[in-house]
């Protein structure tokens, strides 16, 4: 990458296992993230673009989040905005019944910048967290461990229950540890939210950013692509003065 500088984006043609795996993509073929940097990075002032990088060197792919169901869409904004501010880049939800819909005022933006991956069931997120190498903690009144120990294992996907029935009883059963929220007063529980923010804190405390090379690559391309007015009208403005015209052989 030019403008930037000094990033470790990778070569032309290099593959690499994605992580995390839900990056969406606003863009088409034949553009990639390589050519959307190209275009679009010169058309973005160079403090948005300091901060944009900033912001992906400190993202974790090593932490995340399993929500089973969750009912109010201000719940899923608060847990969204909370990802977001953490540096999680990557959120899982189990979303049978509906879509991952949130309220955007609460999300105050952050939508935009946090991947979330629906699940059809509790099997199939957990087979998908498991084989990414994700120790699956549930969060539990007397779970054995407590916040600060979230920080020290290497990859974690915290599991928060229905606001109404809790957790599932298959991602109960998937889960090998427990954590509570320790508390002094008379209620057993925090807002689901609330206690996100709580343990977020807590599971990124000391954490470096982790993203490989090219998930970083493709979300500054992104974070262009969000940046840059209408830039799906730019590239399409672009696309026709890249690709030749078709020549119609005369009759």
């Amino acid at each position: 990458m030019n403008g930037a500088g000094g990033v470790d984006w990778p070569r032309s043609g290099e593959r690499a296992a994605p992580e995390p795996s839900a990056l969406d993509t606003p863009w088409s073929p034949p553009w990639t993230a390589e050519s959307i940097i190209a275009h679009l990075e010169p058309m973005v002032l160079e403090r948005r673009r300091e901060r944009v990088l900033q912001v992906i060197d400190a993202r974790l792919g090593s932490v995340t989040l399993l929500l089973d169901e969750l009912f109010d869409p201000h719940n899923r904004a608060a847990i969204v905005r909370s990802c977001d501010a953490f540096g999680v880049q990557e959120l899982h939800a189990v979303q049978t019944s509906e879509d991952f819909a949130v309220n955007t005022l609460v999300a105050a933006g952050s939508e935009r910048w946090v991947d979330v991956l629906r699940h059809p069931s509790p099997e199939v997120a957990v087979q998908h967290l498991r084989e990414r190498g994700f120790e699956l903690v549930e969060t539990h009144p007397r779970g054995e461990l407590t916040p600060d120990e979230l920080a020290a294992l290497p990859r974690v996907a915290l599991i928060l229950g229905n606001e109404h029935r809790g957790v599932d009883a298959a991602l109960s059963r998937a889960a090998t540890r427990r954590v509570r929220v320790p508390m002094r007063g008379f209620v057993e529980s925090l807002n689901v939210s609330v206690c996100a923010a709580v343990l977020l804190q807590a599971m990124t405390r000391g954490r470096a950013g982790d993203l490989a090379p090219h998930t970083r690559q493709h979300l500054y391309a992104r974070a262009l692509f969000q940046t840059v007015p209408r830039a799906a009208r730019v590239l399409e403005a672009l696309t026709s003065r890249l690709v030749p015209p078709v020549s119609v052989p005369r009759q």
